[in-house]
């Protein structure tokens, strides 16, 4: 019996130990030496049960009109290797949910092109601290389509402590407003001026930043008096870390009573320069000095300051929207259907008004009313009810392609709450117009032989505000045969250059003489458009252009002048010789001569002696 004892201790100490091992296994970086296209520089960081993101950048295979990036789920959980002999350290760190594999959009991608992702996932409570192996993947649509590369990155996982909270988040882009800074205060009937610093904490840099002071005619909500439109303060971009200041200038109201005020503020932004528009909220308190507080009519005691939000009123939603046509394109007018409705489940609204503010680019907007007023009035939506309005609009011809935002602000009573004031955003997507021009198309020579070949040239200017990509240049006629250039993409205000040679193979007449000229280009989605052109050329049994130089050869030769003989140099240096000779054998007769006579008078004075 003991014999039995022992070896059962023995056997349970054993499966222990065994089932220990096991439960200890842990992930381990993944080797990304032989990654192409996902890449990091640093390992991001996580904690359990915690939101965290997963960085990395990523190196396009392809030309992408629109890339989405996601987690790949990875049930590779202690398996074994090809040995089978010790567990692979693998485990999906993340918690399987709706949004863990949602793909996210980093837009439009040329082939080589890097851009640096981050997709968030929350981490598992269950996994041990350690590094983790993620599978990441590129696709060409936002559900289903074509799946590009998909390698490993790694990601490092810490335990989260008791006092942490398991429910914070890591955005991109996180402000926050007044840190470090005292409340602002101020007292009845001085001007009140502050300046509050607005921060961004997040991860990258918010760009085309509007920070919104939410007013209200309520004094008891508002302390200060409305003096304009609307408090917007409008920044470029605010990098990560950086903080802007917002200076603001207050009169506080008469009816205002002495203590804390939460002030409501609307940020929008984007992520990135053509990234959809997102929304944060966030609010600071001002301290006012006023009448004070009224005193309670059971206890005589004063109230406690007020807070608006403890008052009931409905919530007001855009349910749907859209737009009439489909596809905008920049100064045109369109209509901008939207379906609002009464989120709350019980409390109504009454005397809604709803006003349309357009997104401001450069202090100019960019959406005007084309017709009627920017606002439109709903008596009232009882709870879960839905109410159609519309507005008809006109944008700017002058604006870039991408989605602009557009504000509906919401003013309504309801039982416990009158004047109640709230805004929402939506995003109204503008197109514009390729544009292209062509230079002075020139073939030279202009008329050839059937066998010959003539050059064609000019240029293709974009002048829109969009890029041309995929430039492609056809030529055809009877008369040559078929040629093509691929000119490539083109960006706005600049030019690709088209240089052809055109073979001809038939005789032209006056009726197939021209040569047709067809460029095509694609937009950013990939639709094809075309446009035409035609130039001359004579096509001729013989090369006329052969034919005119042996004329000229000829008429060369036949305009060829002799030199006349007595302009020869050699004739002349003849005279010139003779002459000499000539002019020598004068001198020395004239010599012999002299002397001659000379001899004769001598002899003659000798005969008189």
């Amino acid at each position: 019996m003991k014999t039995l004892r022992r070896a059962l201790s023995t056997f349970m100490i054993v499966f222990l130990f065994v089932i220990g091992i096991l439960s200890n296994v842990h992930a381990e970086l993944v080797n990304t030496e032989g990654n192409a296209y996902f890449t990091q520089s640093k390992i991001p960081t996580g904690k359990t049960g915690q939101i965290m993101n997963v960085t990395f950048k990523f190196t396009a295979d392809q030309d992408y009109t629109n890339a989405w990036v996601g987690i790949a789920y990875d049930d590779q959980i202690n398996n074994t290797d090809e040995s089978g002999s010790e567990p692979v350290k693998y485990a999906y760190p993340f918690e399987v949910s709706s949004e863990t594999n949602v793909r996210k959009s980093i837009g439009r991608m040329k082939k080589g092109q890097s851009k640096t992702v981050s997709i968030s996932a929350r981490v598992r409570r269950d996994i041990p601290e350690g590094y983790y192996g993620v599978q990441v993947y590129v696709a060409d649509s936002k559900e289903g389509g074509s799946h590009g590369p998909q390698e490993y990155v790694n990601v490092w996982v810490k335990k989260s402590t008791d006092k942490e909270t398991e429910t914070d988040e890591v955005k991109d882009v996180v402000f926050s407003i007044g840190e470090d800074q005292a409340s602002p205060r101020g007292a009845y009937p001085e001007t009140m001026n502050f300046s509050l610093n607005l921060k961004n904490k997040g991860k990258v840099t918010a760009q085309d930043v509007t920070a919104s002071l939410i007013v209200d005619r309520d004094d008891k909500v508002f302390p200060f008096e409305i003096d304009e439109a609307n408090y917007d303060k409008s920044f470029a971009k605010i990098a990560k870390d950086e903080a802007v200041s917002l200076d603001y200038s207050f009169k506080i109201r008469k009816d205002s009573y002495t203590g804390y005020y939460p002030i409501k503020m609307q940020i929008t932004y984007r992520e990135s320069s053509e990234g959809e528009l997102k929304k944060a909220e966030t609010q600071f308190y001002v301290h006012v000095v006023s009448k004070a507080a009224e005193t309670s009519e059971t206890t005589g005691k004063p109230e406690k300051d007020f807070n608006a939000n403890d008052r009931v009123k409905a919530r007001i939603v855009v349910d749907s929207y859209r737009t009439v046509p489909e596809e905008i394109f920049a100064g045109e007018e369109f209509e901008l259907i939207v379906v609002m409705k009464n989120a709350s489940q019980t409390v109504a609204a009454s005397n809604i008004l709803f006003s349309f503010e357009s997104e401001k680019v450069s202090e100019s907007t960019v959406f005007t009313t084309a017709e009627g007023s920017n606002s439109v009035v709903v008596n009232s939506l009882a709870p879960n009810a839905t109410a159609e309005i519309s507005v008809k609009l006109k944008s700017k011809p002058t604006i870039d392609q991408r989605s602009y935002g557009v504000t509906i602000k919401e003013k309504f009573d309801s039982p416990e709450f009158k004047n109640a004031e709230e805004s929402v955003a939506l995003d109204v997507a503008v197109k514009q117009m390729a544009k292209l021009t062509t230079g002075t198309i020139t073939v030279n020579p202009s008329s050839i032989g059937v066998d010959g070949e003539s050059n064609l040239s000019f240029q293709i200017s974009n002048t829109g505000k969009v890029p041309l990509y995929n430039v492609f240049v056809k030529c055809e006629a009877d008369s040559i045969k078929a040629v093509d250039q691929y000119v490539g993409n083109i960006k706005p205000g600049e030019s690709g250059n088209v240089d052809l040679m055109l073979s001809a193979q038939a005789v032209t007449n006056d009726e197939n003489s021209n040569i047709n000229i067809t460029i095509t280009y694609e937009d950013e989605n990939g639709v094809t458009s075309s446009v035409n052109r035609e130039v001359d050329l004579t096509v001729l049994e013989e090369d006329p252009n052969s034919f005119a130089n042996d004329m000229d050869m000829d008429f060369d030769k036949d305009m060829e002048v002799k030199t006349p003989w007595y302009k020869d140099k050699r004739f002349i240096m003849g005279v010139i010789v003779i002459a000499v000779i000539s002019a020598a054998a004068a001198i020395a007769v004239k010599i012999i001569k002299k002397k001659k006579e000379a001899a004769e008078d001598k002899a003659d004075d000798d005969i008189e002696i």
